[in-house]
């Protein structure tokens, strides 16, 4: 299970998965040794609509090439599956291990299917307890050969662990980024939690591995409105939510309800129906907003002070007594209407002319009502009371928690209202590799039942030990994963208690696997396993046990967490079936096998009793001879095309 993979990560590099990409795309551009050709390949792609930028500028830091290095390779540990899940009909997933690990894992059965990701990683305050102590397994001299640097730089790659500095945190959330884009879905966003220590660098960070393109905003979420007492000399008030999305073009938004008393407050004017409006400005802002640039998006409007005549035209001609009101950008320079002429007039009715002293020109302002505004669009601001950090700390107590034992913990309302901006469809999945006291969790569970929905999670949490002498430790807590479980728990129940009827429809539970490192003794075993000589593998079987193996595989064909394991009876032998009666089952042989039990798998594939695509079986435990056997068997099938019998080790 372990040496296909020690093996494979022997061979990464800090491009690996780059050059993949474009080896299955542009294998063209590779001569026979299997080297690549830039300038081929600019060659290829350069046409008369695509500018190839010659100039330009990146982030660097010291340890840049190792953190691509370890987004490509995959986890050396095992899944474990707690006790608890046999009987556990739950589909939100809390894990206890390192995020990096859990993300290496989560690659393969959940790329492209993660709708929102919400993390609040450490801020690198210098006083929260970050320090750089991702796991260095090589020497100067490996570190060179692998990704190609100088010795110097590995030496001083190698000193970052346990620093807190600038490029430490750089290589701590290089590869966590680049998995975690991996995991977003088409239309998927994340939502990024960050102060100024580390806001700067976090923003290029994402720009390289999201694209700038894909920058949604970044707002202020005004957590502390009293500002903070300690700080030298503004006290600071606010932190940033960094918002990607995987494509700009894809995403689906939605808005905030209308109905908040903050937002309320925005629509201050009232018609003569007595209906609620504000005014928005129809010029078009932002970029492309010259003139030249959208051409049909400019014209002119007609006003007449007088007569109150006023509609859109795009003569260009002068009329005695009439305004004429042209999309003037704040330089001065002609721009562009965000309706298009024909919209213009259909709504005419929703439009107003305006001066505006300050710019001293005219202008077209809308109105939008709050009645048929169902959505509201977010200010890069976040000014309401439920994203308070006094908030977060009154919804902890009230689960019965002494609020000593987890600090500041984020409130249910800044998480809810990320979750709340991606429009979500059934079984949609949102993932927090930084779980903490699991607000995520809380607040999916709050917004199922508000909204009668079924969002999905998954969480990661390090089970990291709490300090010695807290009030955590006191409260029988030995690590961080134990308590953010022991919040899902009771915020379930007391929102139970609390929509008792709505509750009944609701997944409140969790299931809760551990990743593992191997045992150095079992490790070396592994290493040195020969499948050609006599079988001797029982220790490594019993190292892991099959739940392990199951989950473990479960994962990493692709499966997931929730894909159900069906036993397979084959005169008294029991095999593994996962995807049964669906393309892609696959078939797990797990001990020993005898001729009699192969046969019995022959008859049930040959008779379409059992139908799968492959077997999978796991090299320690079959004899040479069973293998032998398995092999040639489904080799020569009647009635059926061969099966793919594949090893691991």
């Amino acid at each position: 299970m372990l040496k296909d993979t020690l093996n494979n990560n022997e061979n990464i590099t800090p491009n690996s998965k780059e050059m993949e990409i474009l080896k299955a795309n542009f294998p063209q551009c590779f001569d026979s040794a299997g080297v690549f050709d830039i300038k081929l390949f600019e060659e290829f792609v350069k046409a008369k609509d695509i500018n190839i930028k010659k100039e330009g500028y990146s982030l660097n830091f010291l340890g840049k090439s190792y953190a691509r290095y370890l987004s490509n390779l995959d986890s050396e540990t095992v899944i474990v599956p707690d006790e608890s899940n046999k009987d556990n009909p739950s589909e939100n997933i809390y894990i206890v291990g390192d995020n990096l690990d859990a993300l290496q894992h989560l690659k393969h059965s959940y790329t492209g299917a993660i709708k929102c990701i919400y993390i609040d990683p450490p801020y690198n305050t210098g006083t929260d307890g970050f320090v750089y102590n991702d796991k260095f397994e090589f020497t100067v001299e490996e570190l060179t050969k692998i990704i190609g640097i100088e010795d110097d730089e590995a030496r001083r790659i190698l000193n970052m662990q346990g620093k807190s500095t600038h490029s430490a945190w750089l290589t701590f959330m290089y590869p966590r980024l680049e998995l975690a884009r991996s995991l977003l879905s088409e239309d998927g966003v994340i939502f990024i939690s960050i102060d100024d220590n580390e806001q700067a660098n976090c923003k290029l960070l994402c720009d390289a591995v999201f694209g700038e393109g894909n920058l949604i905003g970044v707002i202020s979420n005004i957590n502390n409105p009293k500002g903070r007492s300690d700080d030298k000399y503004i006290a600071t008030a606010h932190e940033y939510i960094l918002v990607y999305a995987m494509n700009n073009d894809k995403i689906k938004w939605c808005g905030f309800e209308p109905n908040e008393e903050k937002i309320l407050k925005r629509y201050n004017k009232i018609d003569s129906n007595g209906k609620k409006y504000r005014e928005i400005d129809l010029r078009k802002t932002g970029e492309n907003d010259l003139r030249e640039d959208r051409p049909n998006l400019f014209y002119w409007f007609y006003y007449c002070k007088k007569t109150g005549d006023f509609y859109p035209d795009d003569s260009d001609y002068e009329k005695q007594g009439y305004i004429k009101i042209a999309p003037q950008r704040e330089d001065g320079k002609e721009g562009n209407w965000r309706w298009g002429i024909e919209t213009a007039k259909q709504k005419i009715n929703y439009l107003v002319p305006k001066f505006m002293p300050a710019r001293k020109v005219w202008g077209v302002m809308v109105k939008d009502y709050f009645e048929e505004r169902a959505q509201v669009k977010p200010t890069s601001a976040w000014t309401f009371k439920n994203v308070n950090s006094e908030r977060g700390t009154e919804e902890f107590i009230s689960l019965g928690f002494d609020k000593r034992i987890f600090p500041k913990p984020k409130p249910v309302g800044t998480i809810a209202r990320c979750i709340t901006l991606s429009q979500f469809s059934e079984n949609d999945i949102i993932l927090d590799f930084f779980s903490g006291s699991a607000t995520t969790a809380h607040a999916v569970m709050q917004l199922n039942i508000e909204n009668n929905q079924k969002r999905k999670y998954i969480l990661v949490q390090l089970d990291e030990p709490v300090k010695k002498g807290s009030e955590a430790e006191k409260a029988g807590y030995k690590t961080i994963d134990e308590i953010g479980r022991e919040r899902i728990r009771r915020a379930a129940k007391k929102l139970a208690t609390d929509y008792p009827d709505k509750a009944k429809n609701c997944d409140l539970g969790f299931k809760t696997y551990y990743l593992k490192q191997t045992d150095k003794q079992t490790l070396d075993k592994i290493k040195d396993f020969d499948p050609s000589l006599p079988l001797d593998a029982g220790d490594i079987i019993k190292a892991f046990g099959k739940d392990t193996i199951l989950e473990t595989w479960k994962i990493k064909d692709g499966y997931g967490f929730n894909t159900p394991v069906k036993k397979i009876d084959l005169k008294g032998y029991t095999a593994y079936l996962i995807n049964d009666g669906i393309h892609g089952a696959n078939l797990y042989i797990l001990d020993e096998i005898f001729e009699n039990q192969i046969m019995e798998l022959v008859r049930k594939l040959e008779k379409a009793e059992l139908v799968i695509d492959k077997v999978i079986e796991y090299g320690y435990a079959l004899s040479y001879t069973a293998n032998t056997s398995l092999r040639t068997n489904l080799k020569t099938l009647k009635n059926r095309n061969p099966i793919e019998v594949i090893i691991r080790y």
